[in-house]
């Protein structure tokens, strides 16, 4: 740090990540697996993409957090999208590049991608 200027911009950056990461019972919530099968499948760079791009749109009330093994091991990284009043939706398989396709279509637009969903996944190994 070399000035106040810089530590105040900091400052504002770490706050706008604690925001995107608050729990209202009103909000939407993304749910990223951070368990180790998670981490292992790419999860870490999933998480960082949904709260750069909640945070990059300047969207509220959606918070994006973290979770434990949603028990679907196989189908690494997932998310979970928790909208109130609607029952959730689990992408799988999920990567970085998909985060901005979900964001808009979902949580802004309110359009499930279901390409993305555990569905589709189940489906496509049905046919294999």
């Amino acid at each position: 740090m070399k000035s106040l200027e810089e530590l105040k911009a900091i400052r504002e950056q770490m706050k706008k990540q604690l925001d995107v990461r608050d729990q209202s019972d009103n909000n939407i919530r993304v749910a990223v697996g951070m368990a180790t099968c998670g981490i292992a499948a790419g999860a870490k760079p999933v998480l960082t993409a949904f709260l750069q791009e909640v945070d990059r749109r300047n969207l509220r009330g959606i918070s994006v957090t973290q979770t434990g093994c949603i028990g679907v091991c196989r189908l690494e990284p997932i998310v979970e999208v928790y909208v109130p009043g609607q029952e959730k939706v689990t992408y799988v398989k999920v990567q970085p590049e998909m985060v901005p396709t979900i964001v808009t279509e979902h949580l802004v637009n309110r359009q499930v991608v279901t390409k993305f969903t555990i569905g589709a996944a189940e489906r496509e190994e049905e046919k294999a």
